[in-house]
């Protein structure tokens, strides 16, 4: 058992039905993507989309299933799921697929599944946890950096700053900070609470890497409490090949060890 590849279940984004459209008319879609998929996979994991529940199969059957969650990017977190109403109509994110996600990191939390999140990954996590959102980052926040661009989309980068202490300055050997990619224009408020920063952006200080490590447990032993672990960069979009951007590996890494030593407990 402790040798078999670990299983991953991957969160879906969401196409909904729409009667206008050309393929699947009126019928929702759920999809993985393909960068996600095969980042996950790098290290041999088999990955699996997590579909929603139906009167048969339920979310938790297929947590039961899984070694670690994986949350990728996507669609705007509603404003509704933090408490708030959308300040414009294009910002009313997807509250059917925050419903979804956060069933799916309670699950997880409860039965101790190690949880990764990126980009939206990060703000569901924040939302379902009891933190906020800034709805646009350049509306809410003054004198911010432009953190999406559909121009350059994933070649949009900027340098983050690491918390002192944090587990990104050990996983990345000891580094300061680094240039990662940037495709969101949402990001934390509030903080939830519980959670640590781990990064954030050097030029206007926005939450770019959060952490759940509560005042009461014991940072140095991971198995001791729930791994739950968020940034808001791509990693799966940035090329392993550029020496000038972070390594796209260190949190996955990470992820994949914690995962690993949790499923042998679990299993002895």
């Amino acid at each position: 058992m402790s040798d078999r590849p670990l299983r991953l279940g991957i969160s879906a984004c969401f196409f909904h039905a729409d009667s206008e459209r050309a393929i699947f008319k009126g019928k929702t879609l759920l999809y993985v993507e393909e960068s996600m998929a095969h980042w996950a996979m790098t290290r041999g994991s088999f990955v699996f989309l997590i579909p929603t529940s139906n009167q048969t199969v339920s979310l938790a059957s297929y947590i039961d299933e899984i070694d670690g969650l994986v949350l990728q990017g996507g669609s705007d977190v509603a404003p509704e799921s933090y408490g708030e109403t959308p300040l414009k109509p294009e910002w009313k994110g997807d509250r059917i697929r925050d419903i979804y996600e956060r069933e799916l990191i309670k699950l997880c939390f409860e039965k101790d599944i190690p949880i990764l999140g990126a980009c939206r990954g990060q703000q569901i996590i924040n939302a379902a946890f009891g933190g906020t959102m800034y709805q646009d980052i350049n509306t809410q926040v003054e004198g911010t950096l432009v953190h999406r661009s559909w121009d350059i989309y994933d070649q949009n980068f900027h340098d983050i700053r690491f918390t002192e202490g944090s587990l990104l300055h050990k996983l990345h050997q000891g580094k300061i900070g680094g240039t990662v990619n940037s495709v969101h224009h949402q990001s934390i408020k509030d903080l939830a609470p519980g959670f640590r920063v781990e990064a954030v952006s050097t030029e206007d200080d926005i939450i770019e890497a959060i952490r759940y490590l509560p005042e009461d447990v014991d940072a140095s032993d991971p198995l001791s409490f729930p791994y739950v672990y968020a940034v808001q960069w791509h990693p799966e979009f940035q090329d392993p090949t550029d020496h000038n951007l972070l390594s796209p590996y260190a949190e996955l890494d990470d992820f994949l060890a914690v995962a690993k030593a949790k499923r042998n407990r679990r299993n002895q």
